[in-house]
């Protein structure tokens, strides 16, 4: 590319709060140093050292605000357990779910992890994800959680995407640790948070608060240490049930609180107040066949922001594509595809504490993708198929051509 590249002639959803999809029907976008210059319609276009015609629709590069997607091995035999009527939690108190993915993850290199999460990382690329948040959490000991997260960043040395990072040790108990709940918290906390914060390898710290996790109470000694390091925080809050984590976590000032399919009106009302994201993962929801739906109407009337993510993970979500979830999110959650479309790029650019991408403005950075279909809403419509025509990060074209 030149110094100035303008993108002319496409739809453009930019995702502003001007109407759906803050759409310009023939629009174009002047590209500046990794950033968006101007952005307005193709007819008053600035000129520009290369100009570069689309055709199609443009949005914002799309953003998986939750995932796993570093461990080792996988869970298919759970998942043919669950079709035959073992339920999730009883897997898991079986030493099953979230401990048989730690005893493959500690087992395995930095190097093999990098290696098993590569390809399903680029099933997320290949859709038109340019930034990723990646938790660690299967590890559950200091070596491992260090080794998980040096594993994401290394991914984006290798892959033109951005890895956000979420610290999760705080996700179950390890065997070890059985019969100690507290001297486990406590190494997460003045253990591994010293250490991984010592090597600047994580952007937030996150916890399950769940009857089969951690209890109200632990998650918020996870949180207080967080703070005390200058820590983002999240969670995964009313899975299962309501326990009350997502107001605690709104009171901690969270950045998002994730499933929430139990959360009741008086913790949206903290959500809303604090201005916590709501991210929600019908992937889960769809794996682990429940019934409860989020609060999605709530959520509308106290103004809260949704968030959408694949919740990619080996257990309860392998779902290796964010569109689907984007059709999921509408089918099984009441969605509009306005809303599934917002809700992964401006909003989880906001679950993600990030500023400077999810719309398509001047002075953010020129994170897009450009898709063969007539209006911003087919990204929603259609199952197994992937439209997407090209991708830029930071202004670089880095998937298809225009």
């Amino acid at each position: 590319m030149g110094s100035s590249t303008l993108l002319n002639g496409a739809k453009l959803a930019t995702m502003a709060e001007t109407g759906p999809y803050g759409r310009i029907e023939n629009g174009a976008v002047l590209i500046e140093n990794g950033n968006i210059a101007w952005v307005g319609p193709a007819t008053g276009a600035p000129q520009a050292d290369e100009v570069v015609s689309i055709k199609g629709v443009l949005t914002p590069g799309l953003i998986d605000c939750h995932t796993h997607l570093v461990y080792a091995g996988d869970r298919a035999d759970e998942f043919e357990k669950r079709l035959n009527g073992v339920s999730y939690a009883e897997i898991a108190k079986a030493g099953g779910g979230i401990l048989a993915t730690v005893r493959s993850t500690r087992a395995a290199s930095e190097a093999e992890l990098v290696d098993q999460s590569l390809p399903r990382l680029d099933c997320l690329l290949a859709e038109g994800v340019t930034t990723v948040e990646i938790k660690s959490g299967y590890g559950l000991d200091v070596a491992t959680e260090l080794k998980m997260l040096r594993a994401a960043r290394a991914l984006a040395r290798v892959r033109p995407v951005t890895v956000v990072t979420s610290f999760l040790g705080a996700h179950a108990f390890p065997p070890e640790f059985k019969h100690d709940h507290a001297a486990y918290v406590r190494l997460v906390c003045d253990e591994m948070l010293p250490a991984i914060t010592a090597e600047d390898l994580a952007d937030a710290v996150d916890g399950f608060c769940e009857g089969i996790a951690f209890s109200v109470a632990e998650t918020e000694q996870v949180f207080e240490a967080a703070a005390a390091r200058g820590l983002a925080i999240k969670l995964h809050a009313e899975q299962l049930s309501n326990l009350g984590g997502a107001a605690m976590a709104a009171r901690h000032g969270a950045l998002s609180v994730d499933h929430i399919e139990y959360l009741g009106e008086a913790g949206v009302e903290a959500i809303a107040a604090s201005g916590t994201v709501a991210t929600l993962l019908p992937g889960a929801f769809y794996y682990l066949k429940e019934k409860q739906v989020p609060p999605v109407d709530l959520l509308r009337r106290h103004g809260v922001p949704i968030a959408v993510a694949t919740d990619l993970n080996p257990g309860s979500s392998p779902v290796h594509s964010l569109l689907a979830i984007m059709n999921m999110a509408a089918v099984l959650f009441g969605l509009t595809p306005a809303e599934a479309l917002a809700g992964v790029t401006v909003n989880a650019a906001r679950a993600l504490g990030l500023s400077d991408r999810g719309r398509i403005a001047p002075g953010l950075r020129a994170d897009l993708a450009l898709w063969d279909v007539a209006e911003p809403g087919e990204l929603v419509y259609a199952l197994g198929r992937n439209p997407l025509k090209a991708a830029w990060a930071a202004g670089e074209c880095v998937r298809g051509t225009p």
